[in-house]
């Protein structure tokens, strides 16, 4: 999910207070506060709730799953950011200029500007900037980014992208660029506003794939942020169609034929992203073959919400009918805003969806 991000002047009392309320919530058995803390502590990354309430959690065990929320990687780098910031802490600038190093900075500046020969000479006398790496927090993606990642514009920096961007990102391939930085990219790209926007998202793909980019590291999150197109585009260059690709796409035959092979994450993963879609014929399988409604989505797939409350902001009235009769909760609240899927259908202008969760919520509390 998105990370909270920090107030201008974030009070580390004020934090503490957050960490101990955290564990009061999980004590009590919210499953709110167990859905943080999967996501957010590398302990409890595959617990499941009932497993993350009867853990012993500690104050810090919740201090850090409260740093990682806020983007940070440990509490002492989040105090250290209150405490004594630096450029890099000033999270109200663009990343490129939050960057200490100023021979990286300068490459991202030659990036910038669309400046082939002079980045090409440029990583000719730093080549071991094509493999260093910059720390960012505050965020919740690009923070240990290579010079690679920078050709996607995602995060969003300048909302533009140089007209030759796929020639400077070739550059930077020819220089030794490693897998993994590849893959990130090839992510970045996907599922980047700006390199739709600028029309180039399909020529970095396909540029990023004949280096070596593995399409499968990308293909969940492009169709996660809506990026049809280049959703499609990885499917040409090898993405294999699994349960999740099979459910958003709403390829109802190849999802018949891998539902009852399919895993619990995967499962998981298409009831979330067929909810997102609209694909109610394929959620009334996933319902039928024993997923639970009520579960938050699963990490990395808009975690901070439940599907009824993705189908309620989109406008599916079908779907949302589906997910009530169900048995999906009304009063579940988002982790994000805290609110319900009836608060979401408000928030998008959605007023008939938002006039049946109330009534289906009254028509319960009167039985």
């Amino acid at each position: 999910m998105p990370v909270r991000r920090l107030p201008s002047n974030p009070n580390l009392d004020h934090l503490r207070y957050q960490a101990k309320d955290l564990l009061k919530e999980n004590a009590a058995g919210d499953p709110g506060a167990a859905q943080r803390i999967r996501e957010f502590h590398p302990r409890f990354t595959r617990a499941t709730d009932a497993e993350i309430f009867a853990a012993h959690l500690k104050l810090s065990d919740a201090q850090l799953t409260i740093a990682r929320e806020s983007g940070f990687q440990s509490w002492a780098r989040l105090k250290r950011h209150i405490e004594k910031p630096t450029l890099g802490d000033q999270l109200n600038l663009p990343h490129h200029e939050r960057i200490e190093d100023p021979v990286f900075r300068r490459a991202v500046d030659l990036i910038d500007a669309g400046d082939v020969a002079g980045l090409r000479g440029y990583l000719r006398q730093h080549p071991k900037l094509v493999h260093q790496r910059v720390v960012f927090e505050g965020w919740n993606y690009f923070h240990n980014p290579t010079l690679l990642e920078f050709v996607a514009g995602n995060p969003v920096r300048h909302a533009r992208l140089p007209k030759n961007i796929v020639e400077v990102a070739k550059v930077i391939l020819d220089s030794g660029a490693e897998k993994s930085a590849l893959n990130e990219t090839l992510m970045l790209v996907a599922t980047g506003s700006v390199p739709r926007e600028c029309g180039v998202q399909l020529p970095l793909i396909d540029l990023l794939c004949d280096h070596g980019a593995d399409p499968n590291s990308a293909i969940h999150a492009t169709l996660l942020h809506g990026e049809l197109e280049a959703a499609q585009a990885l499917l040409r260059r090898g993405a294999r169609i699994d349960l999740p690709v099979a459910a958003a796409l709403g390829r109802i035959e190849d999802f018949r034929k891998l539902l009852s092979s399919a895993g619990k994450d995967d499962r998981h993963l298409a009831l979330a992203l067929a909810s997102q879609f609209g694909q109610v014929e394929i959620v009334r399988l996933l319902l039928d073959a024993g997923e639970d409604p009520n579960r938050y989505n699963p990490i990395g797939g808009h975690s901070h919400s439940t599907p009824l409350h993705q189908a309620a902001a989109n406008g599916n009235e079908e779907m949302v009918r589906l997910l009530v009769e169900r048995g999906a909760r009304l009063d579940m609240k988002d982790i994000l805003w805290q609110g319900t899927p009836a608060g979401w259908a408000a928030h998008e202008g959605q007023a008939r969806i938002e006039s049946y969760l109330h009534a289906a919520e009254t028509r319960r509390t009167q039985k």
